[in-house]
């Protein structure tokens, strides 16, 4: 089982840049896929990204391509969700999640954090 944290969010201009975080605990990320999904309100939970066990592959949903990018800290733990060039149609709720399956459906993964907030204005 293994736990996470997320950190990072808060309210940017458009155009601008965070990092978040997701520090795990209990057995280590890179026994999984780790992924990042975001929800805004009034709508569905969407994949942004995810990277493999190893960190040998990424995928990201088109909105972010160019912009986003998934990386991990196997010393610390840690996986990172850096955005660039941030939009207010990026404002949501960010998770991070670990499973089993290189996916983009949230079903295939096991273990959940509790969120970010990300808020981009105009």
């Amino acid at each position: 089982q293994v736990q996470l944290v997320e950190s990072g969010g808060g309210l940017v201009q458009g155009g601008g840049s965070l990092r978040l975080s997701c520090a795990a605990s209990g057995r280590t990320f890179s026994n999984y896929v780790m992924g990042w999904f975001r929800q805004a309100p009034g709508k569905e939970r969407e994949f942004v990204a995810y990277i493999s066990r190893g960190g040998t592959w990424t995928e990201y949903v088109d909105s972010v391509k160019g912009r986003f990018r998934i990386s991990g800290d196997n010393a610390k733990n840690t996986v990172y969700l850096q955005m660039n060039n941030l939009r207010p149609e990026d404002t949501a709720v960010y998770y991070c999640a670990a499973g089993w399956q290189r996916a983009t459906d949230p079903e295939n993964y096991n273990y959940w954090g509790q969120g970010t907030q990300v808020t981009v204005s105009s």
